[in-house]
């Protein structure tokens, strides 16, 4: 094997590495957005769905902080102090969908008030482990929230620019067109 192709291999299994090591910090992201978009759209709360992704959270969560682990008694606490850490969100997202408080809140105000839950839990859990990685996911956790809402209250806004643009290409096309027909016309 010569040395250019034995550094091709470290570096190919050096961004495989990264790659398996961002992707439950994507997934999470990728998921929590899911959730939020779902959850307004269907107009509807998905209790079952936050319960499924705390688990996963908290998973996340050990994995950042067990390298840091030194022993097991450090492990055991480290396991403890997420799924307590996660539970208490848990239980406050579910306060939030109880029906007695759904009736104040719409859709929308409850789908952003879980994802910044979600954002506040996750930027703590990485506080608390010393994880750079997990601070930052909830910082762009954080980020989105802005995003959500103004992207949730310029739906119309959105579907008039795409509408003129629509009609804009349409009539582009048909002028690009237009000639053709008219010069096989004069033919």
């Amino acid at each position: 094997m010569t040395d250019s192709s034995a550094t091709t291999a470290t570096v190919k299994r050096k961004h495989t590495a990264f790659w398996l090591y961002v992707l439950p910090f994507s997934l999470v992201l990728f998921l929590t957005i899911f959730g939020v978009a779902y959850q307004t759209y269907s107009r509807q709360p998905i209790r079952q769905y936050w319960e499924i992704l705390a688990p996963f959270l908290v998973l996340v969560c050990i994995g950042a902080g067990w390298p840091a682990a030194s022993d097991a008694a450090a492990r055991w606490r480290l396991v403890v102090t997420q799924a307590l850490h996660w539970l208490g969100f848990l239980i406050v997202i579910n306060m939030m969908l109880l029906p007695t408080v759904q009736r104040n809140f719409n859709a929308n105000a409850t789908g952003l008030a879980i994802f910044t839950l979600l954002a506040l839990g996750t930027f703590t859990a990485g506080v608390h482990l010393l994880s750079w990685q997990v601070c930052l996911l909830g910082l762009i956790m954080a980020l989105g929230i802005p995003a959500l809402a103004w992207i949730e209250n310029s739906a119309l806004f959105f579907l008039l620019i795409a509408a003129g643009v629509v009609g804009i290409v349409a009539i582009l096309w048909w002028h690009w067109h237009e000639p053709n027909k008219q010069s096989e016309l004069a033919r």
